[in-house]
């Protein structure tokens, strides 16, 4: 039975002048069909800052390309920080956005980060136009927008050597030769490329754990330890914090085979971001009982893998992995295929090898209530009062 939800976000190519695909803008998208765009508001932009970094990955998401996201005010002034780096990122300037001298500060504070900025749906003489000396790009709308004194704008543009145009809602020939006539470097429309929607299936992480976290990663002492142990005891977020550590590895040269290292990896500051966007992304969740199967498989492997000799905590995650894949109504294959686990943890999942490999057979027999080859009982009774506890409200 499959107990996730499913995530989708919208993704629309962006294409230069010889048509290649050079960058995917990406786009709230509530569901499967949802063409048109959805909310354009801080939810929306959580959501898919969410999904896109820790449902997907970048790299699934967008290859090696750019990718321009549309923000809200509050995370152009820094009220919400933004949970990834400025390598692979374009931050789209809602027209919606009002232009004041807050907005301004923290644009200026991006830019000195290293983020570039694009200017969507332009409105010459606009309050905008003061964001211009701060834009690696300005988007215009050549279906519905002002075309009336175009020559005069363009050449007002090309006076910021700093600046590429794209040409956006290009649906039509008519729209394309505008585009050819002023050399807009980059292009986005119907008429090029529909935007495509990428769905991956998702367990929400219960916002009790999120809150929980937050509070430890505010608190003065926050330990590595603390931490660790509440992400631990959640596997959505578990899986979620891989994932990202996924995508910080840009491509996944680095690999982990604790929930440890991939917080190290991340750092406490990511983790902190992730924390607070997840507290806005306010989704269904798994239920309780549903968890505690999940965390009772990675505790039992943990256990299991004492009595063994084999790395406890790698035990636990590849348990975690293992019940993961159970309520996600896939292999555990083919999800450890999708994360950045050790060696060691992968080739157990996907090979039954090694030491950990003969805990999760040891694991699964027990769980099909095979119990001749050990005796079990007491370290189930205690994963499942471990992982009661770990799921249980305050």
């Amino acid at each position: 039975m499959n107990h996730a939800h499913l995530v989708h976000v919208g993704r629309q190519p962006i294409f230069d002048a010889a048509g290649t695909v050079v960058a995917f803008e990406l786009l709230f998208r509530g569901s499967v069909d949802a063409v048109q765009a959805g909310r354009q508001d801080t939810y929306a932009t959580s959501q898919v800052i969410i999904n896109a970094f820790t449902e997907f990955g970048l790299p699934e998401v967008a290859g090696d390309k750019l990718c321009f996201i549309n923000l809200t005010t509050e995370f152009l002034t820094g009220e919400l920080t933004l949970p990834f780096g400025p390598e692979q990122v374009v931050l789209e300037v809602l027209e919606t956005v009002t232009v004041d001298d807050a907005v301004i500060a923290g644009i200026t504070a991006l830019v000195e980060a290293g983020y570039r900025i694009a200017l969507d749906d332009f409105v010459f003489g606009s309050a905008h136009e003061r964001l211009l000396p701060l834009a690696s790009y300005v988007k215009l709308d050549l279906l519905d927008g002002d075309l009336t004194d175009l020559d005069r704008h363009v050449a007002h543009l090309r006076g910021f050597p700093g600046i590429q145009i794209v040409a956006e809602r290009l649906e039509g020939p008519d729209q394309l030769a505008i585009a050819d006539k002023f050399h807009c470097e980059l292009r986005q429309g119907y008429a090029l490329s529909r935007p495509q929607v990428l769905t991956a299936a998702s367990l929400s992480p219960s916002r009790l754990r999120r809150l929980e976290l937050l509070a430890a990663l505010n608190a003065p002492d926050a330990g590595l330890g603390a931490i660790v142990s509440i992400i631990a005891a959640d596997p959505a977020l578990s899986l979620r914090v891989l994932r990202a550590s996924n995508s910080a590895a840009a491509g996944g040269s680095s690999r982990v085979s604790s929930v440890r290292q991939a917080v190290v990896m991340i750092g406490l500051t990511h983790i902190r971001q992730w924390a607070t966007l997840m507290v806005i992304d306010d989704v269904a969740e798994a239920t309780e009982d549903q968890m505690i199967t999940a965390l009772t498989r990675a505790r039992l492997s943990e256990n299991v893998a004492r009595t063994v000799g084999a790395p406890s905590d790698a035990a636990f995650m590849a348990g975690l992995v293992g019940g993961m894949a159970d309520l996600l109504g896939t292999s555990p294959a083919s999800l450890a295929s999708q994360l950045p686990l050790s060696a060691e943890v992968s080739s157990a999942l996907v090979n039954g090898s090694g030491a950990l490999g003969e805990v999760l057979r040891v694991v699964d027999a027990y769980n099909a209530g095979d119990t001749a080859g050990a005796d079990l009982a007491t370290a189930y009774m205690e994963a499942i009062r471990w992982s009661a506890r770990a799921t249980a409200r305050p």
